[in-house]
This record gives structure tokens, sequence and C-alpha cells, in this order.
């Protein structure tokens, strides 16, 4: 067996993150597999590109939009991007790695905005990534990563009640999460320590929210449930700056390849 150690981060802008230490936080955690979402880049606009990894970028058809990436120590067997539905996949928020034992993704989950105005859209993604991972699961266990855009329990965020009804702490945006871990996957972080209070992933940048910990779980490591035997630890590096987000870590334990 071999140790895996995998990163997701939403970095707020690659090219930003990049002018606030990102490249000594990415040799510093030092990750077999690393996933960023929000990168807000086009193909040419970064030069980041880290010795040792394969690079995989999903860029959003509109500039300086969402957009997701994975670098990777050892090479996939297959790569795709999106889920494979147009209407979903012009906002690069999907990249997939098949390995020989399992799928790995990061995924970048659409926004209900302000006001709701897309939580509609919201909900038909949902199902549609939800359908993507089932269909995946049938014929290998998944791991997928990111920014979920939802805090799933009121132990997830600082303020569930005056929050209730805001993007991200919707009761049907936390019925979707529910879906998923109804259909047989885990949030890792919680399979790990189911009742740890006051640790977040995203803070606003507004009222000094960060210094505060006045914060949301947002970003999230969910796997198949049959893959809990070989979990090992998840962490949330509340330490680490450079975005509104931080970094979220998952390690587990998945048969060696021969080229490891």
């Amino acid at each position: 067996m071999a140790l895996k150690k995998c990163i997701s981060w939403n970095v707020n802008g690659i090219r930003a993150c990049l002018n606030k230490g990102f490249r000594a936080q990415f040799e510093a955690l030092d990750a077999d597999i690393f996933c960023l979402q929000e990168t807000k880049v086009q193909a040419g606009q970064t030069d980041f590109a880290p010795a040792g990894y394969h690079a995989y970028w999903n860029y959003a058809e509109r500039k300086g939009y969402s957009g997701t990436a994975i670098f990777t120590k050892e090479a996939p067997l297959s790569v795709a991007y999106g889920i494979g539905i147009p209407e979903h996949d012009t906002e690069g928020r999907v990249i997939t790695l098949e390995f020989p034992t399992f799928y790995f993704i990061t995924v970048y989950v659409p926004n209900a905005r302000d006001g709701l105005v897309r939580l509609d859209y919201r909900m038909a993604w949902e199902d549609a990534f939800l359908a993507y991972i089932k269909r995946l699961d049938a014929v290998k266990p998944v791991i997928y990563c990111g920014d979920l855009n939802v805090a799933h329990q009121e132990i997830d965020l600082k303020n569930p009640k005056t929050n209730h009804h805001n993007p991200g702490f919707t009761d049907e945006e936390r019925g979707k999460f529910s879906a998923v871990l109804d259909a047989g996957f885990l949030d890792t972080f919680r399979w790990f320590y189911p009742d740890q209070t006051d640790i977040y992933s995203w803070w606003s940048y507004r009222f000094s929210a960060r210094a505060k910990n006045v914060g949301w779980r947002i970003d999230y490591f969910v796997a198949s449930a049959r893959l809990a035997p070989q979990l090992r630890d998840a962490k949330i590096h509340t330490e680490i700056f450079g975005s509104d987000h931080c970094p979220v870590e998952l390690t587990f334990e998945t048969e060696a390849t021969i080229d490891e």
C-alpha cells in the first residue's frame, strides 16, 4: 500500500495567490495530488508548472471566472473535463483523473449567489453531478474535493441562525449534500472529527472575519464509503493564508502502482 496526500484549495485567483506566497506553500505541502478551484485564468495566463507534476487545467469560457486545476505526481490512466453535459461544462468546474484503483475529481460547485438567483441552476447542477459520480462509483471508488459552496450542518459555520436561507446554507443546498452522503459517500473530515467545532475553510474578507474566526466549512474531501478503511486523516490548514479560503487535506492508503 502507498500513502497518498491530497490537497484542495480555492485560491480565489491563482495569479493573485502567486503574489501571496503560493509557490512556497505548494512546495511545503508536498502533496501527491494538489487541486485548485477558482483559478480565474485562461490558457497561457499563468506560468505555474511545478516540477515533478503532471498538470491539468479546465478553463471557464468566461474570462477571469471559475476554473479548476489538478497537479499530480502519478500520471493518471485518463483525464476527463466536465461531466459530459454541455450546459454544465462551460465554466471549467470539474476535472476527473482515473487511477488504477480509484477516480479522483476536483470540483468547484456553482454558488447560488445573492438573492438565490442561481439556486435553480445549482439544484440542476447538483443532480447532474451526483448522477455523474454514481456512474463512476459503479466502476471504481471515487474521491472528490473542492469548494462545494455549502455548509452542511449548523456545526459547519459560525452563525447558522442568521445565515439560514442565505447562499450556501439553504435547506435546498444542504439537502443535496445529504443526498450525496445517502448515496454512499463520506464527508471525510466529519468521518474523523464528527463533533469538532469552530474550524472553517472560508472567511469573508469583510468585518475582519478571519481574525475573529467567523467562518464557514465549505471545502471538502468526499469519498466512496467503501474507502473508509483506507482513509488515514483529514485536515483543515487554517494556518495557511493567501486566499479567503484555506487548503484542506486528505491522506489515504491505496495500492502501490509500478511507477511509484
